[in-house]
């Protein structure tokens, strides 16, 4: 805990966000070029406008963000502790997982805007509760997340050592919850773990949440990073994956993801997003949609992703379905890994109306 406190005093934050696309920017600016003569479709078509879009949160979530608001506006953390009270570990292990991260994104950012005052809800919250499991939680996913914006940084390796002990506090104090372990499973890719010690961890993850699409994305980061896996375990991890999964499950989508992760830095040839491998991993991401519960959790990071592959398909009536789905949250990938958020999202979006509109499709 003594580590939150440093990291809440004084400023470790180099503005350097590091995952498998951000080492590898996707550059968006041939996109951005094609929207700036379209015309910005928020008001025509009912859209969200930029200035009103949501960055904290990939898709609605009320409660959660009535609790971030109010952590940001009061610093009070009790909204926060109360709505991961009421968020079941046993049975709504996808929800609990995503508002964790949301609220651990949320503490980084106001860290980032504010070095040594932002965030301090969270301080409190391990200070006046220490045995609340879900602040043990969101602490041990802060802290991943903070390293992990400047791995160059010498406390680089003393903040995931951290981490890895509150993840056995939370652990400790909520053994019913998996998301821990799923925190955990991050610690160990950015500590660097061995591919024995990481499937290890994972075997037990798999074990007690064996559909939970989260932890098959963050597993998924570990055999896709460069030091690690290469390209060719991440894919087959994520079609094994796929092959296995039920209908109404996302798991279904992973490929997409794996894709994204291996896009090469510069793409030359036009007909990529047309290629086999790409439109069999949009169809599996497609399919995992349709038939997924409608309020599952993390199907708006799937509808993101895919909005992101449609339009660079040129499929633009089918990424315009996302469009409508998706809008007004965009904390979601590709957008989160641009300097830009907004405005990539927003050039993608007028890329898929204008497009539709002109029939190409």
């Amino acid at each position: 805990m003594e580590l939150l406190f440093i990291l809440l005093a004084v400023v470790v934050i180099c503005g350097v966000v590091v995952a498998p696309a951000m080492r590898r920017r996707r550059a968006v600016e041939g996109v951005m070029q094609g929207a700036g003569t379209a015309v910005d479709p928020a008001g025509a078509h009912g859209f969200v406008p930029p200035e009103q879009l949501d960055l904290r949160l990939p898709g609605p979530d009320p409660n959660l963000l009535a609790a971030v608001t109010e952590a940001r506006r009061t610093q009070d953390w009790k909204p926060a502790a109360e709505l991961l009270a009421r968020t079941d570990a046993a049975s709504a292990p996808e929800l609990r997982w995503q508002r964790v991260q949301t609220l651990a994104g949320a503490a980084v950012r106001e860290l980032a805007e504010a070095p040594g005052t932002g965030g301090m809800w969270l301080r409190h919250w391990r200070v006046v509760a220490p045995e609340d499991a879900g602040g043990a939680a969101v602490q041990a996913e802060f802290l991943v997340q903070q390293a992990l914006r400047d791995p160059s940084s010498q406390d680089y390796r003393m903040i995931l050592e951290e981490a890895r002990t509150v993840c056995a506090e939370a652990a400790a104090l909520a053994p019913e919850d998996v998301v821990p372990a799923i925190v955990e499973l991050g610690v160990a890719r950015g500590l660097g773990a061995s591919e024995a010690e990481f499937q290890s961890l994972w075997e037990t993850v798999a074990a007690r949440a064996p559909q939970h699409m989260g932890a098959h994305l963050v597993a998924l980061r570990y055999w896709s990073a460069n030091w690690h896996g290469s390209q060719d375990q991440a894919e087959a991890f994520a079609q094994r994956v796929a092959a296995a999964a039920p209908k109404g499950s996302l798991l279904s989508a992973l490929p997409l993801f794996a894709v994204y992760d291996h896009l090469p830095d510069v793409q030359l040839v036009r007909g990529l997003y047309q290629s086999v491998v790409v439109r069999e991993a949009i169809e599996a991401a497609q399919y995992a949609v349709a038939h997924a519960p409608a309020d599952h959790p993390v199907l708006p990071h799937v509808r993101h992703l895919l909005l992101w592959f449609l339009v660079r398909a040129e499929r633009y009536g089918e990424a315009l379905e996302q469009v409508r789905a998706v809008d007004g949250h965009i904390g979601a990938v590709p957008w989160t890994y641009e300097q830009d958020p907004v405005a990539a999202y927003t050039a993608y979006r007028a890329m898929a109306v204008s497009g539709w509109e002109a029939g190409r499709n």
